[in-house]
């Protein structure tokens, strides 16, 4: 039988020369990295493809679909458990990976291009985890992934267009899944598939650089099969064991579902995205953009161009003191920040009086707001945190540069005939509130609330946060609504 698939494909040869190479400076357990990330990649896909079995990617079904796979699928919660804590074992394999390499200076010719391939599956290796985190739609999902999107929206020239391209609309919601589920299950593994075969494909090309040394790596005892392989499987192993044991004593929390008039509660993001937040804290109001965008940007850029930059002919460790310094002193800070960053995030929940999402597992459940009808005060702010609080916010304070303040707004306590026409009608385009500039994206609402109901969130709005100003009858919404 091999003989006839010998004949017919060559496998058996290639794979016999694979297995029988030797392995430059002899097997070791610093060539582990590579191994043990595919395989982490191809649990992620494997337990991938079982969850998109039970998931349903809406607002109407996210949350309910992820508690489903909790309670009622056999193993459910535990294949959930594997996927999460898996990615955070492959986001830290690709990055000891990187580091490994940068040490051993293993990105120098003939190697550049495989080194920028490498970092180019870690940033998708990123959004792999960052698109992720938004799926269960819990209140943590939520609002993280909303700091995400707006972090986004930040960016010069195409920062607006893609966040419109990921939430699509004016909040999040149905679409928003289905972007962040696309990008997820469908882009980036096919993008980690094809970039990691590249990455093999270049490594087959140029072979393992070996350690840090400038002399040709001596080939001392030790082949693939069965040294390397028994050190690759017995790392991978592990991994997976690692996964296996935190799917199981610390399994991810699902908390209440996705709730935008949630005022107290402070999301958290995932370990990896810590350093980010820390730079963010730390970066002034009027200077955000650079904390947000500048410094990862120039950060992903040197990467890419290390193997450029750096001109030293040398890939022994002592030297190159310069670069091995600054690595040094990147991750202490990259350390540094994620730690920052958690205690900013405590500090925050501590203050606001909410939480940071700690929460059983068997504690989700749906919270639904109250059902309107009169036109009072009460039914208005009710109404208001339904349909309003994800734009303008709870408090009525809005989000800079996207959706205007209710509070302390002339225009809110002016005229009652031109908020009532706002509300019906809705308001699109460039527009200046309070001498300050916004892109108008406000929903026609007439068809959608009864005039009642238009009226009573129009009172409210005039009413509260400190307005003080005359209500708003149904009779009045009738004549602006003709």
């Amino acid at each position: 039988m091999l003989q006839w698939l010998e004949e017919r494909t060559g496998i058996v040869s290639q794979i016999n020369t694979f297995l029988t190479e030797d392995v430059p400076g002899g097997a070791s357990y610093w060539y582990v990295f590579g191994s043990a990330t595919m395989v982490a990649l191809v649990i992620q896909i494997v337990t991938g493809i079982f969850l998109t079995f039970y998931y349903a990617p809406s607002a109407a079904t996210a949350w309910e679909s992820t508690k489903f796979i909790y309670d009622k699928v056999n193993f459910g919660e535990f294949v959930i458990g594997v996927h999460y804590w898996g990615a955070s074992v492959m986001i830290a394999l690709v990055a000891l990976h990187l580091l490994q390499v940068l040490i051993w200076g293993a990105y120098k010719r003939p190697r550049e291009i495989m080194w920028v391939v490498g970092v180019i599956l870690f940033l998708f290796t990123l959004v792999m985890g960052l698109t992720g985190y938004l799926l269960p739609w819990d209140l943590n999902a939520y609002f993280a992934s909303q700091v995400s999107i707006n972090i986004t929206g930040s960016a010069p020239v195409l920062g607006e267009w893609v966040k419109g391209f990921l939430q699509d609309g004016p909040s999040m919601g149905t679409l928003t899944i289905n972007r962040f589920f696309g990008i997820h299950v469908w882009l980036v593994p096919a993008l980690l598939v094809l970039l990691a075969v590249g990455h093999l494909t270049i490594f087959r090309h140029n072979g393992a650089a070996g350690p840090a040394d400038d002399k040709p790596p001596t080939r001392k005892p030790g082949r693939f099969w069965p040294n390397q392989l028994f050190m690759d499987t017995a790392v991978s192993v592990a991994a997976f064991a690692i996964m296996v044991i935190l799917a199981i004593t610390a399994p991810p929390e699902l908390l209440n579902k996705a709730d935008p008039n949630n005022s107290t509660f402070v999301p958290s993001p995932a370990w990896y995205f810590l350093p980010l937040y820390g730079v963010l804290r730390l970066t002034p109001p009027s200077l955000e953009v650079v904390g947000t965008i500048v410094v990862p940007t120039l950060f992903l850029l040197v990467l890419l161009l290390l193997p450029w930059i750096d001109r030293n002919p040398s890939r022994v460790i002592s030297r190159r003191p310069a670069l091995m310094g600054i690595t040094a002193v990147l991750v202490l800070v990259i350390i540094g920040t994620g730690i920052y960053g958690q205690a900013a995030i405590n500090q925050a929940a501590e203050q606001s009086g909410g939480n940071v999402g700690i929460c059983a597992v068997a504690c989700g459940h749906e919270e639904k707001v109250a059902a309107t009808g009169s036109n009072s005060v009460l039914a208005g702010k009710t109404l208001y945190l339904q349909k309003c609080a994800a734009c303008h916010n709870a408090s009525g304070a809005g989000i800079a540069g996207t959706f205007p303040p209710l509070a302390a707004n002339a225009f809110v306590t002016g005229d009652p005939k031109a908020v009532i026409d706002v509300v019906v009608n809705g308001k699109t385009g460039p527009l200046t509130v309070e001498g300050k500039p916004y892109n108008g994206a406000m929903p026609a609402w007439k068809g959608q609330l009864t005039n009642a109901q238009i009226a009573s969130v129009v009172t409210y709005i005039r009413n509260d946060w400190g307005n003080k100003a005359s209500a708003v009858t149904e009779a009045q919404v009738a004549a602006e609504a003709k």
